[in-house]
């Protein structure tokens, strides 16, 4: 584990639906993303997580599995991924895939046949319970919005769905349940992938009697306590591991919602009995207000520096830390956390990369991220495609609990639509993602923001994340250094030291659109030092650094 080829990588997010599309259905699929391959190779990126692309009635964008050994016909053929997968290894990149297993489709098989009847044979690989004074088992509420449960008259029961109705949960505590998932796995692995990222994975044990949790405004109860980190969950990863991963040289990251630093421990170990890595949720948390994810406040610097040097801190050398930003459940982080004007984006963007890539963990960079792609300016509800928006909408607004056009602005400001529009390739008509007419709408923006631009000059985003990844693996102390936050308390700036072996590395990050001055520590005055990447293109610095808006410069001292 101590070298392990996934500490020194970096993964680069496919959501293939809107990658690239080959046929012009308009919708992305695996010839598109074999096609672009030599692209990913130029920026540079090691490992490609990709987004399912397994059968799925779609009610939730694939994370619906109907049938995990076939692939989505919209997406192609399983011939059309072993292709992609070769071409994928010949290039040097390496597939991850989404393993999705706390729940599955309505219309897998197993669901089908557990549906049928009490003694079916079936019938316990999901969680089904008898309702209570004509209401549902719990007062659980799902993560899209309305009850976690739903009743089915074939036998007048209720079966547990944490997320849509269309996803119910899978029942670990069943060990032919385990069996075939583990069955499943090995099935991919032999085929020749290089890991899962395992969809809240944290939240697969459930608390025996499932009782009811504390009630929010809208009069549900919080299933949190009782099903993320539950307790059997260390167990089945443990058993999990032995009987699959262990054999393979793999990446795993588990999404693990609710993950405590001590969690985290376990399930990243350095003894790896469980997983590579999680990805922990607490830093994306931090603008959510009191109807959580929906509302407009910003991510406080002093918090979100605190969160992050906890997991920096507490998890060096017992386990390892993901990194991330983006992905297909965030908004853009530059319409985040950054600044979207014209005059700003380009260098805030990189700056945000700058803070993360110099940490220490497996850097993420979701597709167009790489390119600063921005938030999308939908303007009516039919524009959003995504189940959780669409279902929340209806809720607040419904319920009056939030008025319609505040709703709106918060949907354009956290939807996971914003990374599910379609990759911004070129300025020609669809940003060059399709020839027909796109599944979501195109960012309009897509004329000024484009990959084929940015791969012309050489200033742009693009290429300076391709230093960023360059320089991972050119420096350890970048991959293995131990990281220490300097000025806490500042609103302004984040800075922080990595130390290994003599060298330290200064990652000092302007957050404002102001010019700040800052003063390199009294320990490190007077030593030799080198500007190792600045989105200003600086090449010298002094012991008093004046940093201009959203700058970032990373110093290294021998």
């Amino acid at each position: 584990m101590a070298d392990a080829w996934w500490k020194q990588s970096v993964v680069y997010q496919i959501y293939p639906r809107s990658f690239k599309d080959s046929n012009g259905d308009g919708i992305g699929d695996l010839n598109g993303i074999t096609e672009k391959l030599d692209y990913l190779k130029e920026l540079g990126i090691d490992v490609i997580w990709l987004s399912p692309v397994y059968e799925s009635p779609n009610d939730d964008n694939g994370y619906d599995i109907s049938n995990y050994r076939g692939i989505m016909k919209e997406f192609g053929t399983m011939e059309d991924y072993d292709r992609m997968l070769s071409a994928a290894h010949e290039r040097g990149i390496k597939i991850v895939m989404d393993l999705v297993v706390n729940h599955t489709s309505d219309e897998h098989p197993w669901f089908v046949e557990s549906r049928k009847s009490e003694d079916n044979p079936y019938r316990d690989y999901y969680i089904w319970r008898e309702g209570k004074d004509g209401k549902e088992p719990n007062n659980w509420e799902s993560c899209f919005s309305g009850p976690a449960w739903e009743y089915d008259k074939e036998t007048d029961m209720y079966y547990l769905h944490l997320f849509s109705k269309k996803q119910p949960d899978l029942n670990w505590d069943n060990p032919k349940v385990r069996d075939e998932v583990f069955d499943m796995m090995d099935w991919w692995c032999k085929k020749g992938i290089d890991g899962f990222r395992m969809d809240v994975i944290s939240m697969i044990s459930k608390v025996p009697g499932l009782p009811d949790g504390e009630l929010n405004e809208k009069g549900y109860g919080d299933f949190g306590p009782y099903v993320c980190n539950g307790p059997h969950v260390h167990e089945y990863l443990q058993e999990m591991n032995r009987r699959v991963l262990s054999k393979y040289d793999l990446l795993t990251v588990g999404e693990c919602s609710g993950v405590t630093v001590e969690e985290a421990k376990k399930y990243a170990n350095n003894a790896g009995t469980e997983l590579s890595m999680v990805f922990q949720f607490e830093h994306m948390d931090l603008d959510g207000g009191e109807s959580m994810k929906w509302c407009d406040r910003k991510i406080n610097l002093v918090e979100l520096k605190e969160t992050l040097s906890k997991w920096q801190e507490e998890l060096y050398q017992k386990a390892w830390n993901s990194l991330y930003w983006c992905n297909h459940d965030q908004p853009r982080i530059v319409s985040r956390l950054g600044n979207p004007s014209e005059e700003y984006r380009e260098v805030s963007a990189k700056m945000l990369g700058t803070c993360l890539h110099m940490m220490q963990g497996t850097p993420y960079i979701y597709q167009g991220e790489e390119l600063g792609m921005t938030n999308v300016p939908f303007e009516k509800l039919e524009d959003f495609r995504d189940i959780e928006s669409i279902h929340a909408y209806e809720e607040f607004v419904g319920k009056g609990l939030i008025q319609p056009e505040d709703m709106m602005y918060y949907l354009r400001y956290k939807s996971r639509d914003n990374a599910r529009t379609p990759m911004q390739w070129d300025d020609s008509e669809n940003a060059g993602f399709t020839t027909g007419n796109p599944w979501i709408m195109v960012n309009p923006n897509y004329r000024e923001i484009n990959a084929k631009e940015q791969l012309s000059r050489e200033d742009s985003v693009f290429h300076y994340y391709q230093k960023l990844i360059r320089l991972r693996k050119e420096y350890p102390v970048i991959v293995q250094g131990r990281y220490s936050l300097l000025l806490p308390e500042d609103e302004r700036l984040y800075v922080y030291q990595r130390a290994l072996d003599g060298q330290i590395l200064l990652v000092i990050c302007n957050f404002t659109d102001r010019e700040v001055s800052y003063k390199v520590p009294e320990e490190l005055k007077g030593r030799e030092k080198k500007v190792l990447i600045s989105n200003y293109s600086r090449e010298t610095a002094d012991d008093s650094v004046a940093l201009k808006a959203y700058e970032a410069v990373v110093l290294l001292y021998e």
